[in-house]
């Protein structure tokens, strides 16, 4: 992997001097005639809002002043749509961001608080739900940090995914409504509002001079709503502008007047229920249309924007391709290619050629999953009914496609049939990962081993036509959250030893690497993960009401609930662990056990049965381990709920060992693992996705990799894989599938889990968790002997953090910038 190119050092300006010395002054105003509250009476709800103001301030300057500048230099702007941005919380990041820290900490111990009590009185943003989101939100970081003219674009969903909360075992979603009371980070645009039409028909005049008329049955206003996300020790912000889908003024007064209150709102809330809440369950009908309009409303809202922004500027759309880069992230703002050249030939005269070419040059996409089943694709009779006009158009471009498909293989139908944008089989279905290929210039994978797969797999007949299109950027993370502001203890100690650089240059962590040696440096490298444990613990404690020893080794899996990510695989070994540990109390070697705390944190889709019954069977087992004396210390299993940023910001810095477990060749790249690697933790992990280039990077003696590789995988399944067999002939694992189906953990409903180990050893384990089974135990027996050894760990561990510079989302940035966007920095 390339190493990022540094960016320069940015000592502060006088601006952001100036803004230091009165912010106390600020936050005083602001308590005054923006909170309206006596200073001396402000609670720590008050000072949040005040302090969130004054910052405001020094944001509002800088975006007004770079969007000035952009226009005036007609500059070539990157626009990000995605579906999701998981941005957190953000008054420490603006504040870390503008080099306010100290003086907003002054501030508010002039009102008797902490600035972490302070900043722990803001909800997260509901924006996002997993990796997706999260890497959205890095890249907006990273390209104000680099100075790109950037703008990110989605949905404001009133409510987030879900709230999670747990009962019996049970996950249980609660709405999130995080919006409820207000938040100082939007800005409300009232002067941006773009209508996005749904459903109707489409005529088609008799002259070929004249295009297409979708009569429409519906319009919904998209409203905008601006966030600024600023860069790092730099003027430049990102914009996130996001929509909230408005009605039209209109009311059924007849209705209201007589009484009839739910038929007159019935119409407002038909179309405002778009952006209430984000991925709304799809295993309904009504839930898969509404997914789709809100694919639509916010992928139509933001191309309407763009092209008004570009008229605004340039007078004319020709040039588009010149000054605009749009990126799908992922398949869900895909419906993009067709909204663009449906803009572009039905409402600005544009010929059907020339418009697709502006289309392609356009448009570059990235993927995010090699699974087939996971790759979006919506049923012709649906978008018939949604988005006919949209349906003409693809089915256009699919014609084009097929056209050009023939020429290349004469004869080949197979050949055309996997091209096509619509599969045929069974129901007819629009594949709109084929949709984004076709209509960008630019396809990327998120990691080596995705990249390699996407043109060997899912995009092979792509890349037979295509070859160019496909490249690779890995992944990334930003260093100012997930390591500067996340963990305070380590980023200091850093700054210590080789300045502060490292923010805005993250390869400069390889000069920590010789440090590794210096039992000084081992000694204050551990008492700053002592001390994050002391708080993750704390954290444990206040959400589980388990309380838990920060000395044992933190065994850490925080992540979306998914079969392919094998907490369950985690789980059989912490059953098998606890049946061990009251087998031989004085360990395999008779040198005791290593107390270990295993950690889960992850939400599961509302509609994910089995991802469900995981979490519910993680609790029974907790359940029994936790209350087992004979166990005492040397095993806890804890599950910390409603997983998110501001909880990842306290996981991550506490953990000791990272869990990184996907069966091999379904993890598409994974940020997760870099977050953890860089705050100092090990990995155990598959050679998957981003795993592969961290081992890379750390070195194998720094890294536990167990279990089948992608290669191996794929042999394994060809060759009639039988899970049953290896049940029968490993005897400690017959005995955990055992204990789990016949209640062992579930006494008061014996056959709770029956199902989920008859999945396993009836079902195929498509996922080979038994296949790795035998690998992974014998790995995390490694894991244990080599934190017996804590000089040898803390060796370990540094290096990875001094390994983690190309895992900057600065460097992938800069790669999109150069390769993809042809967008320079600052212009």
């Amino acid at each position: 992997m390339s190493q990022p190119t540094p960016l320069p050092a940015a000592p502060a300006t006088p601006a952001t001097r100036e803004a230091c010395t009165g912010l106390a002054a600020q936050v005083e105003h602001h308590l005054l005639h923006t909170m309206a509250t006596a200073p001396a009476a402000a609670s720590p709800i008050d000072l949040l809002g005040a302090v969130s103001q004054a910052v405001r301030g020094e944001l509002s300057r800088r975006w007004v002043q770079g969007d000035a500048a952009d226009r005036a230099a007609q500059a070539r702007r990157v626009v990000y749509l995605s579906m999701e941005f998981l941005i957190g919380r953000s008054l420490g990041n603006a504040l870390d961001a503008l080099g306010l820290g100290a003086a907003a900490g002054n501030s508010v111990a002039g009102h008797a608080h902490t600035l972490e009590e302070i900043e722990g009185q803001e909800r997260d943003a509901a924006l996002g739900n997993g990796g997706l989101g999260r890497l959205a939100a890095c890249f907006l970081d990273a390209m104000a940090t680099r100075g790109l003219p950037s703008f990110g674009y989605g949905i404001r969903y009133e409510f987030g995914m879900f709230a999670q909360s747990i009962a019996g075992g049970r996950q249980i979603e609660h709405p999130d409504p995080w919006l409820e009371d207000g938040t100082p980070w939007e800005f409300p645009r009232p002067d941006v509002v773009h209508p996005v039409r749904f459903g109707g028909w489409v005529e088609h005049p008799e002259s070929p001079d004249v295009p297409p008329i979708w009569r429409h049955a519906g319009t919904v206003q998209a409203k905008a709503y601006d966030m600024v996300v600023p860069g790092y020790g730099t003027e430049r912000v990102s914009t996130l502008r996001l929509w909230k889908a408005v009605a039209p003024a209109h009311i059924d007064l007849h209705a209201f007047n007589s009484g009839d209150y739910a038929r007159a709102a019935e119409f407002k809330n038909a179309f405002e229920n778009i952006s209430w809440v984000l991925y709304p369950n799809d295993s309904t009908p009504a839930g898969r249309e509404l997914r789709l309009k809100q694919e639509y409303f916010f992928t139509s809202a933001s191309i309407q924007d763009v092209l008004a922004r570009h008229l605004a500027e340039h007078g004319r759309l020709t040039n588009l391709a010149d000054k605009v880069a749009i990126h799908l992230n992922d398949t869900h703002p895909a419906i993009g290619v067709a909204e663009l050249l449906r803009l572009l030939v039905d409402e600005h005269g544009f010929a059907w050629t020339p418009a697709w070419r502006i289309t392609q040059r356009v448009f570059s996409y990235t993927n995010h999953t090699l699974m087939p089943e996971a790759l979006e694709t919506w049923p012709v009779s649906l978008f018939q009914q949604v988005l006919p006009r949209h349906l003409e158009i693809i089915f256009r471009i699919n014609h084009e496609l097929m056209v050009e498909a023939q020429a290349a293989r004469p004869g080949d139908l197979d050949f055309m049939r996997r091209l096509s944008l619509i599969d045929e089989s069974g129901e007819r279905r629009v594949r709109m990962a084929h949709l984004a290929v076709a209509g960008s210039h630019q396809v990327n994978g998120v990691s080596a081993l995705h990249s390699k797969l996407l043109v060997q797999t899912i995009f092979a007949d792509f890349a037979l036509l295509w070859p160019e299109r496909f490249g690779n950027v890995t992944n990334g993370v930003t260093p100012r959250r997930w390591l500067a502001q996340a963990n305070r203890p380590l980023s200091a100690l850093i700054d210590q030893r080789i300045g502060t650089g490292w923010r805005r240059d993250l390869a400069q962590l390889a000069q920590l690497g010789p440090l590794a040696d210096e039992a000084t440096f081992r000694a204050e490298f551990m008492a700053a993960k002592q001390a994050n444990k002391r708080r993750l613990a704390r954290l444990i404690a206040n959400s589980t009401g388990t309380a838990v020893d920060p000395d044992s080794l933190f065994d850490v899996q925080v992540k979306r609930f998914h079969e392919y990510k094998r907490q369950l695989l985690n789980l059989l070994h912490v059953v098998t662990r606890y049946r061990a540990i009251l087998a031989q109390p004085q360990g395999p070697d008779g040198q005791g056990w290593q107390p270990r705390t295993v950690i889960f944190a992850g939400k599961a889709a509302s509609g994910y049965a089995m991802a469900k019954q995981i979490i519910r069977l993680i609790h029974d087992v907790g359940r029994v381990v936790n209350h087992d004396a004979r166990i005492g210390d040397r095993l806890k299993l804890v599950f910390v709920p409603n997983y998110g940023v501001s909880l990842a910001e306290v996981i991550m810095p506490g953990a000791d060992l990272s869990q990184q477990i996907s069966t091999a060749g379904t993890e598409a790249s994974g940020t997760g693992n870099m977050k953890l690697a860089l705050n100092g933790a090990l990995t155990i992990g598959t050679d998957d996705g981003a795993n592969i280039e961290i081992r890379q990077a750390v070195g194998d003696d720094n890294i536990f990799i167990f279990g089948r590789r992608a290669s191996e995988v794929t042999a394994i399944r060809a060759a009639g894989y039988q899970p049953m067999r290896l049940y029968e002939s490993l005897p400690q694992l017959k005995a955990v599938l055992d204990a789990i189906a016949s209640g062992a953990f579930s006494p008061d409903e014996p056959g709770r889990y029956r199902g989920l180990v008859d999945a396993l050893l009836w079902g195929g384990d498509h996922y080979l968790l038994l296949a790795d089974y035998e690998d992974y135990l014998a790995t995390q027996l490694q894991v244990d002997a080599l934190y017996r050894d804590p000089q040898a760990w803390a060796r370990k561990a540094i290096a990875n953090v001094a390994a983690m510079g190309s895992f900057s989302a600065d460097r992938a940035i800069g790669e999109y910038a150069r390769r993809i966007w042809q967008v320079a920095p600052g212009t």
